[in-house]
C-alpha cells in the first residue's frame, strides 16, 4: 500500500489521479490532500478518501474548510508553509507534484529533500530551477517520474536503453486550437476561444499555454533536465491527431514511441505504479480506425513562444525563470481580457529582456526574479 499526498487535488491531473485511486485501492491510499481555493470539490474529495491531513493554500478559507470537515478524522491545515510540511511527513511515499505554476517549486524542493517519489506534473517547477531540482533528486536519491504524456512517453521510450545512445527526443504536440489558424486571424481568438482543445481535457491555465505553445516549449525545458539532453536535441512535431505521445531516435537511426488514446489518467497510473503496468479499463487507441498520422514542423512565426523558451534555455540561468513568471501574468491577463492572444508573446519577451540576468541562480534568486519578472510583465500590459 502507497501512501499519496496529491498536491492539486481539486485540478485535472489530482482528479485523474483519484480515478486510478478510486480503481487500485488495494494499492493506493490517501495521505493528504491539497488545494488552492477549490473548497467544495476539496470537501467532496475528503468525505470519499478520508485523509489524514487536507491542505488549502489560501489561507482565508481555513476557517470554513474545517468547520465542514468538522465530521471527519482529519488534520485541517492552511497556506503555502502548511503545504510545504506536509510533503515532509514520514507516512507520505508518493507526492503527485500537480499544482499549477510556481506555486509547486517550494513543495517539491521539500518532498525531495524529504525523499519522497515525485510523481511530477507541475512542469514550471523544472522551467523555474531544472539545475537546483535534478541536483538535490540526485543528492537526496529521490526518484522524479514524469506524469505529461509527453514525457511520460519519452520515459517508457527509454526503459532499458542506455541514455548516452539518444540522438533525438521527439516531442510532440497537437498544435492546439488555432493550429491552422492565418496570422491575422490568431490576433483576434479570445480566451474562450483557446480553451477549446481538440483533444486533451485540461486545466484553463495549460490550456490557453498549449494553445500559444508555451506549453510546449515549457515541456522542451523539462524534457532537457528529465532526460539530461541539450536542448538542441529535441525536436518538437505537431502531431495533431495525439497518437504518437512522444518517440527517442538513437544513435543508430532506430526511433522508439509510445502509443495510446489520448488520456491523462494512463501516464498518471505508470508514474504510480512503475516498474510494473497495472491493468486499466482506460480507452484504447484503435489503430484500424485511424486514417493519418501526420507529422508538421511548428510555425514560429505564428507560435512565438516556442522559440521564447528555446531562447531561454540558451540564455541560461535565471531567464527560465523569468520566461515562466512572465507567462503566467500574461496567461491570467489574457483569461481576464486585458491582454490579447498575440501580445502574450510580446509581454514575455520584452521582460525576458528587461528583467536582471543572474548565471548562477540560488533559490533565494529565484524567489526574487520571479517577483521581478511578475511586475514588469504587468507593468507592460
Amino acid at each position: 500500500m502507497k501512501e499519496l499526498a496529491i498536491l492539486g487535488s481539486t485540478g485535472s491531473i489530482g482528479t485523474q489521479t483519484l480515478d486510478v485511486v478510486r480503481t487500485y485501492p488495494d494499492r493506493y491510499q490517501v495521505y493528504a490532500l491539497c488545494a488552492h481555493r477549490s473548497i467544495d470539490l476539496l470537501v467532496q474529495q475528503a468525505k470519499e478518501f478520508h485523509p489524514e491531513v487536507v491542505c488549502i493554500a489560501d489561507e482565508s478559507l481555513y476557517e470554513p474548510l474545517k468547520e465542514r470537515l468538522s465530521a471527519l478524522d482529519c488534520k485541517v491545515w492552511a497556506g503555502t508553509d502548511a503545504i510545504a510540511e506536509v510533503v515532509t511527513m514520514p507516512s507520505i511515499d508518493i507526492v503527485v507534484a500537480a499544482m499549477v505554476g510556481y506555486a509547486g517549486l517550494r513543495p517539491t524542493i521539500e518532498a525531495i529533500k524529504a525523499g519522497k517519489t515525485i510523481a511530477l506534473a507541475n512542469k514550471e517547477t523544472l522551467v523555474v530551477a531544472g539545475e537546483i531540482i535534478c541536483d538535490l533528486a540526485i543528492k537526496h536519491h529521490t526518484p522524479i517520474l514524469p506524469v505529461d504524456s509527453e514525457h511520460s512517453a519519452i520515459f517508457q521510450s527509454l526503459v532499458g536503453e542506455d541514455r548516452s545512445e539518444i540522438e533525438k527526443i521527439l516531442l510532440t504536440a497537437s498544435g492546439g486550437p488555432f493550429r491552422t489558424f492565418s496570422l491575422e486571424k490568431m490576433r483576434t481568438v479570445t480566451a474562450a476561444d483557446a480553451l477549446k482543445h481538440p483533444n486533451w481535457e485540461m486545466g484553463a491555465k495549460i490550456t490557453i499555454d498549449s494553445a500559444s505553445m508555451m506549453n510546449k516549449g515549457f515541456e522542451v525545458i523539462e524534457a532537457k533536465w528529465l532526460f539530461g539532453v541539450p536542448v538542441e536535441k529535441i525536436q518538437v512535431l505537431v502531431h495533431p491527431q495525439s497518437i504518437v505521445h512522444s518517440a527517442v531516435q538513437f544513435t543508430d537511426g532506430a526511433i522508439k514511441a509510445q502509443l495510446g488514446a489520448p488520456d491523462m489518467r494512463l501516464p498518471i497510473q505508470y508514474a504510480l505504479s512503475f516498474p510494473e503496468r497495472l491493468a486499466s479499463e482506460f480507452p484504447r487507441a484503435d489503430l484500424f480506425a485511424l486514417k493519418d498520422l501526420t507529422f508538421e514542423e511548428p510555425d514560429l512565426a505564428r507560435f512565438p513562444n516556442l522559440g521564447l523558451a528555446y531562447e531561454a534555455m540558451r540564455r541560461g540561468g535565471n531567464i527560465p525563470c523569468v520566461l515562466n513568471a512572465a507567462n503566467e501574468v500574461a496567461n491570467l491577463a489574457f483569461r481576464e481580457g486585458r491582454c490579447g492572444f498575440l501580445q502574450m508573446s510580446d509581454v514575455i519577451a520584452e521582460t525576458m529582456n528587461k528583467a536582471a540576468f543572474i548565471p548562477k541562480p540560488t533559490y533565494e534568486n529565484y524567489v526574487e526574479t520571479d517577483k521581478e519578472a511578475r511586475q514588469i510583465a504587468e507593468s507592460l500590459l
